[in-house]
Formats: C-alpha cells, sequence, structure tokens
C-alpha cells in the first residue's frame, strides 16, 4: 500500500512537471485580454479536445511555443467546448483555427501547421517588412530562414530602395528581407549595387540578381528560385507550387522505394535543364495514390511520371506501358515544352444509346454535343456518384429533362458525372462543387453559372427568363421532387451520404 501510495505521488508529481514545463500559455475568458492585448505579437489556437487534426497539431505547437521562447514570441491556445462565449466572439467555425494577435487585432494565420512552418512564419511577422542589415549582423541574418532575400543598394538609391521595399511587405508572410547600405557588407556579398541576393538552404544556395529593379522582375526572379529544383511535394506545401504559375511534374513512386534516390538524382539534371518553366516534384504513393488516378494515371504502378497544369487543370500523363528513368522522362518533358503532347481527359464510354430525358454527356462528347451546338438553349448538371445532393436532386433533374422532351430541339437538358470525365479545356470553367449547374444560351459558347433554388419551379422560371429559343414545357409531370442542398466541395467529406 506504502508503495503504491508512492508510485502514485511521484506519478502525480512528474505529471504536474510535464504539464509546469509546456512553453504554450492556456487561455481562457477571465485572462484572454489580459493577457494577448499587451503582446506586440501572439499566436492563438482554437482548438477542440476532440478533433484529429488538433492532436496532430499539438506536438508541433509544443515545439514551436519552445523554439520561439527565446524570441520572445508566445504560443497560446483556447479549448472552444470550454469557452464557448470567448471562440465565438472570434467567429470561430472549424477546429483548428490559428490567429495572430498584435496588441488585441487578429489576423489570419497563413502558415503551415508544421514546427519549423509554425516557427519560420512568426519570425517573419516579429521582423519588419525589410530588416536593415549591417556587417555585424550580415552573416547570422542569412541563416535565418530556409529563404532570405537581401538587397544590397547605395545609400542614396531611395528608387530601388522604394521598390524593393514595397516587394518584400507584399511578400512579408512568405520570406525574410534585408537590406543593406553598409559598404562593407557589401563587399563580403561580393555584389555592386543595385543587386539583390537570395540565400537559401538547398540547392546552390545562393542565386543573385542584377538587372534593373520591378516588380515583376523581382517577382519572376524569386518564383524561380525560391522553389527547390526536385523536392517531395505533400500537403503542407502543395499551395507554393500551385501558386508559382508553371507546370508541376510529378514522380510518383513510394518513399520506401530503394531505386526513389537514385530515380530522383537522375531526373535532377531534367529539373534544372527546365527549372523556371517546369517545376519538378516527387510524391509518396503510400499516403498519395489517389492523386496519381486524378492526373489519369489508372494502374498503381509505381514509379509512375505526369505533367499537370495546375490552374487550367490540364494533365498530361507519361503512358504507364512506359519504363520512368532518365531518357523516357527527359524525351517526354522536351515533347511536353514544344506542345507536341495534347492534355489527356479522362472520359466514360460513350453511351450507346440515349433514350433517357437527360441526355447523359461525357468528356469525349462534351464538344460535339455541348460545345459545338450553338442552336440550342443548354443547361447541364455537373455531378459526382457520391455526392448525397446530387442523389437528392437527381429525381427532379430527371422531371425537368421529360418536361421539356417534345422540345429537344430547342433546349438540351444534360448531366454529366463531373468525377469521372474531365472538363474539357474548351469549356473555359472548372468545377469547384457539386452538384454544378450551368447555362449555355444558343448561339453562345459562353457559360452562366446556375445559383437559384433546386426546385423544379425554379429551374423552370429560369429556363424561361434566360432560354433563347423560348422552348416550353409539356404538361406538369407528377411526382416531382424537392430542393436539394448547398454545393458539397469537390474532393469534400461524404459523412452526409
Amino acid at each position: 500500500m506504502r508503495t503504491s501510495t508512492l508510485f502514485k505521488a511521484a506519478s502525480a508529481a512528474l505529471l504536474a512537471t510535464c504539464v509546469a514545463a509546456s512553453d504554450v500559455l492556456d487561455l481562457h475568458k477571465d485572462d484572454f485580454h489580459s493577457i494577448v492585448n499587451p503582446e506586440d505579437l501572439i499566436l492563438v489556437e482554437f482548438f477542440a479536445p476532440w478533433c484529429g487534426h488538433c492532436k496532430a497539431l499539438a506536438p508541433h505547437w509544443e515545439e514551436a511555443a519552445t523554439a520561439l521562447k527565446e524570441q520572445n514570441i508566445k504560443l497560446a491556445k483556447v479549448d472552444c467546448t470550454a469557452e464557448t462565449e470567448l471562440c465565438s466572439s472570434f467567429g470561430i467555425q472549424g477546429y483548428p483555427t490559428l490567429k495572430v494577435f498584435r496588441k488585441g487585432e487578429a489576423s489570419e494565420y497563413a502558415g503551415t501547421r508544421k514546427a519549423d512552418g509554425i516557427i519560420s512564419y512568426m519570425k517573419k511577422q516579429a521582423l519588419p517588412a525589410v530588416s536593415p542589415i549591417t556587417q555585424d549582423n550580415h552573416v547570422q541574418f542569412q541563416g535565418q530562414d530556409k529563404i532570405v532575400i537581401i538587397a544590397y543598394l547605395d545609400e542614396a538609391d531611395s528608387t530601388n530602395n522604394g521598390i524593393f521595399s514595397s516587394f518584400a511587405e507584399s511578400h512579408r508572410d512568405d520570406y525574410l528581407f534585408g537590406l543593406s547600405t553598409d559598404p562593407t557588407a557589401i563587399s563580403s556579398a561580393g555584389v555592386t549595387p543595385p543587386a539583390v541576393v537570395m540565400y537559401k538552404t538547398f540547392d546552390e544556395g545562393r542565386n543573385d540578381f542584377t538587372q534593373s529593379f520591378t516588380t515583376e522582375g523581382l517577382t519572376t526572379f524569386v518564383a524561380e528560385h525560391a522553389v527547390p529544383l526536385l523536392d517531395e511535394i505533400s500537403p503542407e506545401n502543395f499551395a507554393m507550387y500551385a501558386e508559382a504559375g508553371i507546370p508541376l511534374a510529378y514522380i510518383f513512386i513510394p518513399s520506401d522505394d530503394a531505386n526513389r534516390p537514385a530515380l530522383i538524382k537522375a531526373i535532377e539534371p531534367i529539373a534544372r535543364e527546365h527549372k523556371g518553366k517546369i517545376n519538378f516534384v516527387w510524391i509518396d504513393t503510400n499516403k498519395f495514390a489517389d492523386h496519381a488516378k486524378s492526373l489519369n494515371l489508372p494502374e498503381p504502378k509505381w514509379p509512375s511520371f505526369a505533367i499537370q497544369q495546375v490552374q487550367e487543370q490540364l494533365k498530361f500523363p507519361l503512358p504507364q506501358s512506359s519504363e520512368v528513368n532518365a531518357q523516357t522522362v527527359s524525351d517526354f518533358v522536351a515533347r511536353f515544352a514544344r506542345g507536341e503532347i495534347p492534355a489527356s481527359v479522362k472520359s466514360q464510354p460513350v453511351p450507346k444509346t440515349q433514350d433517357e430525358a437527360v441526355y447523359n454527356v461525357v468528356a469525349d462528347t462534351f464538344d460535339e454535343v455541348v460545345m459545338k451546338d450553338n442552336k440550342r438553349d443548354i443547361l447541364i448538371e455537373l455531378y459526382a456518384s457520391w455526392c448525397g445532393h446530387c442523389k437528392r436532386l437527381a429525381p427532379t433533374w430527371e422531371t425537368l429533362g421529360e418536361k421539356f422532351n417534345n422540345s429537344k430541339d430547342k433546349i438540351l437538358i444534360a448531366k454529366m458525372d463531373a468525377n469521372e470525365n474531365d472538363i474539357p479545356p474548351s469549356a473555359g470553367f472548372r468545377v469547384q462543387g457539386f452538384p454544378t449547374i450551368k447555362f449555355k444560351p444558343a448561339g453562345s459558347n459562353v457559360f452562366q453559372d446556375y445559383e437559384g433554388d433546386r426546385s423544379l419551379e425554379s429551374f423552370l422560371e429560369y429556363i424561361e427568363t434566360n432560354a433563347v429559343n423560348g422552348a416550353k414545357p409539356d404538361e406538369i409531370v407528377a411526382g416531382s421532387a424537392g430542393a436539394g442542398s448547398a454545393q458539397v466541395p469537390v474532393g469534400g467529406a461524404h459523412d452526409e451520404l
């Protein structure tokens, strides 16, 4: 009994020590404002104990809090299941929500949820947009982050100072910026003003910009050199590649594949040859095999290779019958760069018959049936088979088709499974959620968004108002369905099913 009591006491003491050792502040409604408002900079997590994403963030939050403590940057958290009123006052609607506070004023946190990303982001927030650099802090500042950008200018060069400072202010969340007019620091950098040097912890370690200072020139320079030559891509850094505005080449391969390092090394020269025009990454198929399918690589065959134009949602997969090696990738990328490879468009088989009131469009018939038909008004639903809202809309949509069964020469009511068929580039739009409903008036190739409710009456009213051909519905068909609900994001959770 005595031993058990001592063990429990020791355990309790150890637990208390562990809790006390946390560098994350626990905030409550009674002390939130008194702690947060005086701080020049503090990062607060609004969380729920049951939230899986919050649990995953917790160790990174602790690590970042400890690392930033010496910079006098505090991290805190609020349990929204206990502090409902406080969280509601900040409009918290999901977990975790992270907010940066400056003297009590909140702004959205725009960094990653990994420790190194949190540390990097908050260090940038703590500094002015441009830090003054002298010989004394020159070397130290260069190592403050993965990417540090320093301008070297003559003291009287107010024009380039203004251009650089404005550029830095607009990108302060992304990089650390410094400016030096110290002749000794300029000499040690080995540059002649005006110049900009990007110091980085990867690839060649340094890139120099010696052109005339313009916002466009600096933007191009940073976009080209801030992205690693060939890095692993994940949800943490996908946005950086997506926002780069150039094609993205993927090597799909398991992280534990023994041949992965050699293959990456063999393709690096190809990535270097196309640097600034195509970004190269590798992706772990142990985690993200489904992304290969989304780029029209249907077989779980690794390694595989594809190029994606992210903004346009165009896909260029290397046929999986080809071996992925330096030669095949080099040839494929060169042909892509010359515009010799057409975009791959995933399509279901063309239906052998079209007996239903609603015309079933697939990717291979989209151009012929929808884009080239300028004689009829066309109302088309883009849906997904798993989407609950789409399922609820289906009987209404079928009824709508039946009501114009005798007016098919004037109006086409159509549907396409946008989960199984790519939207062809000719459409000029992307599907952001399901169901998406588009209207193309006769004589036009420009689509309009249908934004009304999902009732039969609303569809009929919309057609009456917007149709060019003046198609009239048949007599009311019994059994029409009610309205569907709001859109479901593409790739969103399917819990409602």
